[in-house]
């Protein structure tokens, strides 16, 4: 077979080699993603068998775009120049390769789903994922990789914290799976890129675009209401106090059944639990997560329990109703009985109600976080507010314990030496 010159820089040489099924690829402009695309995609065309030894005549190979022209225009020519050599055939009006092995090459657009279902697949490049429906992947795409256990090459620049960033950070955290790997490159990993041309845009756009665009951030696009030094954190909480849990319920949906995208754009349940004292709040724990109603009955009821909750508040609403029966049932069969509150927003829209709860205090140092698994999570939204693509659960469920704690507790209370006359009366 005709040998295929090509010359890949070091970072793209680190995608290429690894053996991953699927790869995530999150980079800067002009780092060389689409370059790179095409000779994966040429690659695996010319392969008559893959890894896991499966034939693969019959089996096409596809870069989809968001667009069927904004992939003719970025991908065809230059994939015909290196495919020069290995093809017997093109068909211009539908960009589509026949290489002399007989296996095709062809340039999709996701805008046309039509054009998209019934192939077989055995390697699947999508370009620029974050500017597509995450169902095309999920529905069409994915499938047709099946039967000969394909792969899959996504690669783009980031677009805020959308599905591409869910599914990078699936790739790169391990949840996705063993088959998976991410990747995140700036522009400045290019060392054919001169340096002088990404410091001229540097010059020309804000900060969140530049990282966005060049470092590959993905930038959430939150308006400075709070600020990373205005974290704070701590070990253990004073003893003077009272532990109050505010609930901001979400839609009990059974999740199972559903896309992961789907799910994801769900809103989650948050169970704020605040040590409130005369120094601030002392947040020990936000529980979050998309549960059935009785699992979130459920949840509630071990946090009052296991934090000693003097109120429990849960949002005013269906929701709240709903959730009730269940809880009571709960505590029955536990015996846990906490004073259960009715939490309004007061004519406050959400962004109004976190602003008012949680900025002063914030700015004023009296919010204490205690670290654990939900701090993360809380801290992410926290910097996006108020993006409408990121979630904001954790902070509305933390601004809650302003109107549960806003009763006036006695701190340094003591108990008197009373005594009952009577020890059966009481009286």
């Amino acid at each position: 077979m005709t040998d295929i010159n090509f010359k890949l820089h070091p970072k793209q040489l680190e995608v290429l080699k690894n053996p991953a099924r699927f790869k995530v690829v999150a980079a800067g402009r002009r780092f060389g993603k689409s370059y790179l695309a095409r000779i994966i995609m040429l690659i695996e065309a010319l392969k008559l068998e893959n890894e896991s030894g499966y034939d693969l005549k019959g089996e096409e190979v596809w870069i989809v775009t968001p667009t069927f022209q904004q992939g003719k225009d970025i991908h065809w020519q230059a994939l015909k120049d290196i495919a020069r050599e290995v093809t017997a055939a093109t068909i211009e009006n539908t960009a589509s390769l026949t290489l002399t092995n007989g296996r095709k090459i062809q340039i999709k657009g996701s805008d046309r789903p039509d054009t998209l279902r019934g192939a077989g697949l055995s390697y699947v490049v999508m370009d620029e994922f974050a500017f597509m429906k995450p169902e095309v992947w999920e529905m069409i795409i994915s499938p047709t990789l099946t039967k000969v256990k394909g792969g899959a090459l996504f690669i783009g620049t980031p677009d805020g914290k959308n599905h591409f960033f869910d599914l990078y950070s699936e790739a790169a955290d391990g949840s996705a799976g063993p088959d998976w790997a991410a990747f995140n490159f700036s522009s400045f990993d290019n060392p054919l890129l001169p340096e002088e041309e990404i410091e001229a845009k540097r010059q020309k756009m804000s900060i969140e675009a530049f990282n966005q665009e060049f470092k590959a951030s993905f930038v959430s696009g939150g308006n400075g209401f709070f600020k990373p030094d205005q974290i704070q954190y701590y070990d253990v909480a004073p003893q003077e106090g009272f532990t109050f849990i505010a609930v901001d319920p979400a839609g009990f949906v059974e999740t199972e059944a559903m896309l992961k995208s789907q799910a994801k754009r769900l809103d989650e349940c948050a169970i704020a639990v605040v040590r409130v004292c005369p120094q601030g709040w002392y947040v020990e724990d936000i529980i979050s997560g998309r549960w059935g109603i009785r699992e979130t009955s459920l949840q509630i009821l071990r946090a009052a329990q296991k934090y000693h909750a003097a109120a429990v508040g849960i949002e005013k609403g269906s929701l709240k109703n709903a959730i009730m029966p269940y809880l009571e049932d709960q505590m029955r069969r536990l015996s846990v009985y906490p004073r259960i509150e009715e939490l309004t927003h007061g004519g406050k829209k959400k962004q109004e109600r976190i602003v008012w709860a949680l900025q002063g205090r914030f700015q004023h140092g009296r919010i204490f976080l205690k670290k654990g698994e939900w701090t993360r999570k809380f801290i992410d939204q926290l910097m996006d507010f108020p993006n409408p693509l990121v979630h904001d659960d954790l902070l509305d469920a933390l601004s809650y314990i302003d109107q549960i704690s806003a009763t006036v507790y006695d701190f340094n209370y003591q108990e008197d030496d009373w005594e009952p006359l009577d020890k059966i009366s009481g009286f």
